[in-house]
């Protein structure tokens, strides 16, 4: 899916991206979320052709955020179910989801986030679990961690609007 270089990579973006980085797994994870399991929802919901579908679903079994489980043998059919992993990109897309809705629906709100419990709409925002603070610029930025490599610790260097951080630190 992705370039061949992310295999090697030890940022976690680039990790994560080799495994969903198209939209069509997007949409798929999207869909799943949603409680849809069988090929043929999936290519009726999406309008996706078979064999990318096909495709896709392996990419997603083989990078383990999905699972086969066969529920016929004649013909042979699978459900395709979330694993812990797959479930995991729940907040990926809810972020996606108020990314879009913030910066690319000129129109209005199309699609809402609900609490089921009082109806209301919901407003995502990532925030630390350890301090509660929301995690926006500047006083959250990615630094190199404990068992960063020579090449991402490079990448991460201190800059005038990023100072440098102990390393492991978390702060």
């Amino acid at each position: 899916m992705a370039a061949a270089k992310s295999k090697t990579s030890q940022c976690p973006i680039a990790r994560s991206l080799d495994r969903i980085g198209d939209s069509w797994s997007m949409l798929i994870l999207r869909d799943a979320l949603q409680g849809v399991t069988r090929f043929d929802d999936f290519q009726t919901r999406l309008g996706i052709a078979p064999s990318m579908l096909t495709r896709r679903l392996n990419a997603l079994v083989e990078a383990g955020l999905m699972e086969r489980r066969p529920y016929s043998t004649h013909p042979p059919r699978a459900d395709y179910l979330l694993t812990d992993c797959g479930r995991a990109f729940r907040s990926v897309i809810i972020a996606l989801f108020a990314w879009g809705g913030d910066h690319f629906a000129p129109e209005g709100k199309s699609l809402l986030l609900v609490d089921t419990t009082t109806g209301a709409e919901s407003e995502p925002l990532l925030i630390d679990r350890r301090s509660g603070q929301p995690v926006t610029q500047p006083r959250f930025q990615f630094a190199p961690g404990p068992v960063a490599n020579a090449q991402l610790r490079q990448r991460y260097v201190a800059t005038p609007a990023q100072p440098a951080l102990p390393v492991g630190t978390g702060s």
